[in-house]
């Protein structure tokens, strides 16, 4: 396993030399958390990368070698780094194999569950703490701890919008009495006015959004993992086990893509009602008196095409 510090290195590298050629892209996720200070370590690495300068990314990562190792699309799972996919919120996967875990890389064009740009608030190489934070609503428990740890970390840079980042009941409550709040947070985070009222029933609520967020997540992945099927077969029967170069390996996934892979799912099965399949699965285990203090969500899905 190639320790940290050297992945570290290698990657901050990369997204340097990247922006430095024009290339608007940040680490996000795992590495930035390192970098913010709320996490000690990570496997891989997580990348942004702008919808327009896809090509441009792809030809860097292509040329860029690890241990002598250049990188390739990881196994047949991996969608091409393409624009068109990219604004319909794929994500392509990369590996150096310099030894059997290798280094990994995933670019995303669009950041899931973004509420704003991310290019407009980037933090040097790496993503804003708020960019990260709404990442990290995903469908895994170990990702929670992260949210917090980074809304406090807004709040200490003087960013208000940390606070639709807590997940700890007394935190949040402390927080919003200490503080004058603009209307569209609550409008953005309902269970901010239990906070403010000191309502006995904010533990719950929040509870409720960790779950709403979680079914979320996990219904944008089953759509995602229902679109791909197909097009893990082509590429499968195309590549054949064989050892190609990336720009090989990219013009067959390319290929395979345009016959079989959608390029917006999302967008396709519809925003609106993927927010309601969530809302349904949250019901059922969340009390109907609950859901009014639920997020829409439905202004989470910035740069989705």
């Amino acid at each position: 396993m190639i320790p940290y510090a050297e992945l570290e290195t290698f990657f901050t590298g990369l997204v340097t030399t990247a922006q430095a050629r024009g290339i608007a892209c940040a680490i996000t996720s795992g590495m930035a958390c390192v970098h913010f200070g709320v996490a000690a370590t990570t496997k891989d690495c997580d990348v942004l990368c702008a919808v327009a300068q896809a090509d441009k990314f792809r030809a860097l990562i292509a040329g860029t070698p690890l241990r002598g190792h250049l990188p390739n699309y990881r196994g047949n799972l991996s969608p091409p780094l393409d624009a068109r996919w990219m604004r319909g919120g794929w994500t392509a996967h990369f590996q150096w194999k310099t030894d059997p875990e290798g280094a990994c890389l995933d670019v995303f064009g669009i950041a899931p569950r973004g509420s704003s740009p991310w290019e407009r608030q980037l933090a040097g190489i790496y993503a804003s703490r708020h960019t990260v934070a709404e990442m990290k609503l995903t469908n895994r428990g170990k990702d929670w701890p992260f949210v917090t740890a980074l809304g406090i970390k807004l709040l200490g840079e003087g960013d208000i919008r940390g606070c639709l980042h807590l997940y700890a009941g007394e935190t949040l409550r402390a927080t919003v009495r200490a503080r004058e709040l603009p209307p569209w947070m609550f409008a953005a985070r309902p269970a901010l006015r239990l906070a403010l009222a000191g309502d006995d029933r904010l533990d719950a609520v929040i509870q409720g959004e960790q779950i709403f967020w979680q079914q979320l997540d996990a219904c944008r992945i089953r759509i995602y993992e229902r679109a791909l099927r197909p097009y893990v077969s082509a590429v499968r029967k195309a590549i054949a086990r064989r050892e190609l170069l990336l720009a090989e390996s990219h013009a067959i996934r390319v290929a395979c893509a345009e016959q079989h892979l959608p390029e917006s799912p999302l967008v396709a099965h519809g925003l609106e009602q993927l927010v309601r399949d969530a809302r349904a699965a949250t019901e059922r285990v969340v009390h109907p008196a609950l859901m009014e203090w639920l997020p829409t969500a439905i202004t989470h899905f910035t740069g989705l095409s």
